[in-house]
């Protein structure tokens, strides 16, 4: 099957005629085709974005009010859980995960939609306090035209996150999904269109991110960009923004952290541990990649997480599997290098899982792989490998796990692990982190946690009511009455 952009609530065939392969990552064989998209496909969707916005905010999308557009996002989010198998079994060919997986992505999209639904007409300004004569008041604007960059590893809930929050604040807007990953995305545009979105309020362009996405960033007609990836091509796309003062939010990697004291109760902790790093095949920017052990208790937690590592089993997405294939062969050839690296170096595998018969050769699996004693400045500590690979090392005290913790360029996501309530605090304060998780992880995703990073991982907030702020422009009204 061969599926075009979306544009204008119409499939719209590219500029160039040109497409791309739909590889199935647990076979390595294409089963559809994309449009390669460039920037005179990223012009037009831009172009029926403003007029779903109209030259003053009079076009069929801005001028609904936020009642009518709440309703909208209660709908859209009620037609993604009627076809939440087609959607979770697109993704899942598409992405390589396993079914149970983009399952929970379709549900937790759904939530997104929910709640920014929820948000539309909450989202205030303020009277302020000012001199004798004056009332001063602020208003939040939409933007108009929103860009949104979306990768491979959760397209459905970083599309809610991201779409869903730049909907409920009154813009239209750009979609560009992963060259790996865009059919549960292009399907979710023709639900949008289905159930009476305005034309142009959500498009799809399909292609390459150095052509469509870098297109997308450029395009002068696009008033924010939402970018979610690596931190080398989040550092092209926000500096391609800053050149036409666009403001971004830039979602990227990270190498996060786990520290485990003695106190800590594994019997809660371990299970957790292991689901926070082999999760979606560890293809995940928050996955706690790095786990720090207080020495009382390290060679426990080794035995332990090796007998739970070596039960994991990796294969075709359809299995239904611990873990499914990596998305694609060059993101496979990454991961098993890093590994291969670090076993060459001496480095010492404390476990690793199975990858089952069933599975093609030609599919890109990779098997969890447990390592212990990790060198502090190795590229395995220092790197984000984004694949199932735990990096285990000691440490004796708090002052030494805090600066093993913050010893890395990212700063994403943290997770303490102590039953003492004042060093879980203490240490909250003092981990350089987005999010701090204190005997738990992820908090079960919580939509309504603000999420992003600092350091090389980032800056902006998705997730929440704080998202919403960044897809706002704030207004000051300064009248004088005597």
């Amino acid at each position: 099957m061969e599926y075009r952009h979306f544009i204008g609530n119409a499939w719209k065939a590219g500029d160039n005629r040109e497409s791309l392969d739909v590889i199935d990552p647990s076979t390595g064989e294409p089963f559809a085709a994309i449009a390669r998209g460039n920037a005179a496909d990223i012009a037009t969707a831009v172009n029926a974005a403003r007029n779903a916005m109209g030259d003053a905010l009079d076009g069929p999308w801005a001028k609904l009010s936020p009642v009518e557009r709440a309703n909208l996002l209660f709908a859209y989010a009620a037609a993604v859980l009627n076809n939440a198998d087609e959607l979770a079994q697109l993704e899942a060919r598409d992405t390589g995960k396993a079914l149970k997986t983009a399952r929970t992505d379709a549900a937790v999209l759904a939530r997104y939609l929910q709640y920014y639904a929820g948000c539309v007409d909450k989202l205030h300004g303020e009277t302020l306090p000012y001199t004798t004569g004056f009332t001063v008041l602020t208003v939040r604007e939409p933007i108009g035209v929103t860009g949104h960059i979306i990768p491979w590893n959760y397209p459905m809930q970083i599309y809610g996150r991201s779409v869903g929050a730049s909907l409920a604040a009154g813009n239209a807007c750009v979609v560009k999904p992963a060259e790996d990953a865009s059919l549960s995305i292009l399907r979710l545009a023709e639900i949008a269109a289905d159930i009476g979105f305005p034309a142009g309020a959500i498009n799809v362009v399909t292609g390459l991110g150095s052509e469509a996405g870098a297109a997308l960033s450029a395009n002068e007609g696009v008033g924010h960009i939402s970018f979610t990836g690596s931190t080398a091509t989040g550092a092209l796309v926000g500096r391609t923004a800053a050149e036409r003062h666009c403001p971004s939010v830039l979602e990227l990697g990270g190498k996060s952290p786990q520290l485990v004291f003695d106190d800590a109760d594994l019997d809660e902790a371990l299970p957790v541990i292991q689901n926070a790093i082999v999760q979606n095949a560890g293809q995940t920017c928050s996955a706690g990649s790095r786990l720090l052990v207080q020495r009382g208790v390290y060679e426990t937690v080794i035995e332990r997480l090796a007998q739970r590592f070596e039960a994991l089993r990796a294969g075709p997405s359809a299995m239904d599997l611990d873990l499914g294939p990596l998305v694609n062969a060059k993101q496979h050839a990454r991961v098993r290098g890093i590994v291969e690296q670090a076993e060459a170096e001496g480095i010492r595998v404390a476990a690793r899982g199975k990858i089952v018969v069933e599975a093609s050769r030609n599919g890109f699996f990779q098997e969890a792989v447990l390592f212990r004693d990790v060198p502090p400045q190795s590229r395995l500590a220092q790197e984000e490998v984004f694949g199932p690979v735990l990096a285990m090392m000691p440490f004796d005290d708090e002052a030494e796990a805090v600066k093993l913790a913050n010893g890395t360029n990212y700063g994403l996501v943290a997770g303490v692990w102590t039953r003492d309530g004042s060093r879980g605090l203490r240490l909250a304060r003092k981990l350089q982190a987005g999010q701090v998780f204190i005997n738990n992880y992820g908090a079960g995703g919580g939509v309504e946690l603000p999420f992003g990073g600092v350091k090389a991982s980032g800056h902006g907030r998705e997730k929440g009511f704080e998202a919403l702020y960044g897809f706002t422009s704030l207004k000051t009204i300064a009248i004088r009455h005597g």
